[in-house]
């Protein structure tokens, strides 16, 4: 039966708890034949037998089995292992020039005394020039099952050469770079190809030499066989994936006389010993506890109260969205209004407006989202007895306008949105109106010219914190109703009485007798409490007198009322 290969030559990611040093990768490959071969075996084949059914590959494999047909070598992270070109490059010490290449010159001279454990695979690490050597359409394709050749895309070719371009400004006499630091003159095709995006990547390629027996070490026989990635975060890109029990991968190589290659990728890394999983977590552990103990000591444990009986009150809202208004291009006006014994910072903005934003269809309706942010802060101070059972809350007026291409506003709406006196979160959605005037004239001046009747003082759509009345009339006042708006809340209260245990049982009270104030809500509250201690005692009582005494008791009462 025919031999399958697999096609799946993809990238794989994957995610790691271990350190990527740990990494073992066992790359085998080997020779099946030659293209010219296999051709000619079928020819005679089919001229001999003339027989139907699938032809055994097995047949096809080369005889020879020895080291120059396959190689199996396993590569840990950026182990670096040389090729044939490699060792007769830096077996001479005039070629070294960089402190890399001595470096490898030393070590080649090492292993030439112990011996090379490899002969076809070879690695370039992360430290190597490998830009510079490998093709573009092995970097980006790693084409290894298809022959077809794609061409890379403008974005491929300039990742292709951020790394090498970084890396070509290592010097070759350490005294003068290879490439400007700064260019005074750029073009337009400098600029292009400078801005692009490089990335913290550690990348290994694992290289293979496919030449023909006793050729090694020439650069155009040099395949790409995989390719690993790694960042910060303990992500790993394997490219092709490991084989996990599938076919091989099938490597064709270029040429007169084109050779067909296995190759096998498996994850040989070392598994961790529950003993040692354990106490590796535990470590873990401990590092992450003094850390947080850490942060938590320059944080500290006090926080910044206020005074006594004074609440603090945080406002973190959004405008979320206006829908139902009449005209397009929206935007709102907003100012907040605090009541008696209120009080904000001094540099704290209390209005704000808006941008102006498009409406979009969403079923019957046009709504408008704004998502705009906005915080207040304000401060509750009761110091003497009040009038009033509970305390007022500020309030947020605002106004929804609309404005066209012509410059043209309009007044769309008015409306009013009261504190939470609740903390937590809260959607609020606010109905708006606004003033019309009776005849045809203003509605033509509105559609044509625009401009409405607007308010003088926006606090009248609810009561004005200037009116001293008994009764606020708006009779003959003419109005319509207009869209809604909504609002996103976060409120946030903060007071000492919050946080004494004693005010605990105070918790069904309000706001004001929690912080000290002496109103008669909390006289009767007080009144209240007390009688239901004094019930509870006598039940008690009742329930620890004899069966007899009680019996007597009810017949007293019996011959009382009687």
């Amino acid at each position: 039966m025919a031999e399958r290969w697999n096609t799946d030559t993809g990238d794989a990611v994957y995610r790691s708890r271990d350190a990527v040093k740990n990494l073992k990768i066992k790359v085998r490959i080997q020779r099946v034949t030659s293209t010219a071969d296999i051709s000619q075996h079928l020819q005679h084949q089919v001229l001999s037998q003339k027989a139907k059914g699938d032809i055994e590959l097995e047949t096809l494999r080369s005889q020879d089995h020895s080291g120059d047909n396959e190689e199996e070598v396993v590569v840990g992270w950026q182990e670096k292992l040389f090729s044939q070109y490699e060792v007769e490059l830096y077996q001479n010490e005039a070629a070294c020039q960089t402190p890399l290449d001595r470096q490898y010159h030393t070590e080649i001279r090492a292993f030439n005394k112990k011996g090379r454990r490899n002969q076809r695979i070879f690695t370039y690490t992360d430290h190597d020039r490998y830009t510079n050597f490998l093709p573009l359409h092995q970097l980006q394709h790693n084409d290894l099952v298809s022959t077809t050749k794609s061409r890379p895309t403008f974005l491929a070719e300039r990742m292709a050469s951020v790394r090498h371009r970084r890396q070509e400004r290592r010097t070759m006499d350490s005294s003068i770079p290879k490439s400007r630091i700064i260019n005074w003159d750029p073009t337009e095709e400098f600029v292009k190809t400078s801005r692009v995006v490089n990335n913290s990547m550690q990348t290994m390629h694992i290289m293979g030499d496919l030449g023909p027996p006793g050729k090694l070490g020439q650069k155009d026989n040099e395949c790409l066989l995989a390719t690993i990635k790694t960042d910060g975060s303990r992500t790993i890109i394997v490219k092709p994936d490991f084989n996990k029990g599938k076919e091989h991968y099938r490597i064709v190589t270029e040429g007169e006389k084109r050779e067909v290659w296995r190759l096998t990728l498996e994850n040989v890394s070392m598994t961790m010993k529950p003993d040692e999983r354990d106490r590796e977590q535990n470590m873990y552990k401990d590092l992450y506890g003094r850390h947080k103990e850490y942060l938590s000591s320059l944080v500290g444990q006090d926080f910044e109260m206020p005074p006594v009986g004074i609440l603090r009150y945080l406002l973190h809202g959004e405008i979320v969205s206006a829908k139902g208004f009449e005209y397009d291009n929206l935007y709102i006006n907003f100012f907040m209004e605090l009541p008696n014994n209120w009080s904000s910072l001094q540099f704290q903005p209390v209005s704000g407006v808006t941008q102006t934003c498009k409406t979009k269809s969403l079923g019957k309706e046009n709504v408008a989202f704004f998502g705009y942010p906005f915080s207040f802060e304000a401060f509750y101070m009761s110091e003497k007895e009040s009038e009033e059972l509970i305390p007022q809350w500020p309030a947020l007026y605002f106004k929804v306008l609309s404005l066209d291409s012509w410059q043209r506003y309009r007044t769309e709406g008015y409306g009013y949105l009261l504190f939470p006196a609740m903390p937590g979160r809260h959607t609020v959605t606010c109905h708006t109106w606004r003033p019309v005037q009776t005849g045809t004239v203003s509605a033509l001046r509105r559609f044509f010219i625009g401009g409405s009747a607007e308010l003088e003082d926006s606090s009248y759509v609810r009561i004005p914190g200037t009116f001293k009345g008994e009764r606020l009339s708006r009779f003959g006042f003419s109005t319509e109703t207009t869209g809604s708006v909504t609002f996103s809340l976060q409120c946030i209260q903060q007071a000492r009485a919050f946080v004494d245990a004693a005010h605990l049982k105070k918790r069904r009270q309000k706001v004001v007798d929690q912080l000290g104030g002496f109103s008669q809500q909390g006289t009767v509250c007080s009144i209240l409490e007390a009688y239901q201690r004094a019930h509870k005692r006598l039940q008690e009582a009742r329930e620890s007198l004899p069966r007899d005494v009680l019996n007597s008791t009810a017949q007293l009462q019996l011959e009382s009322s009687a």
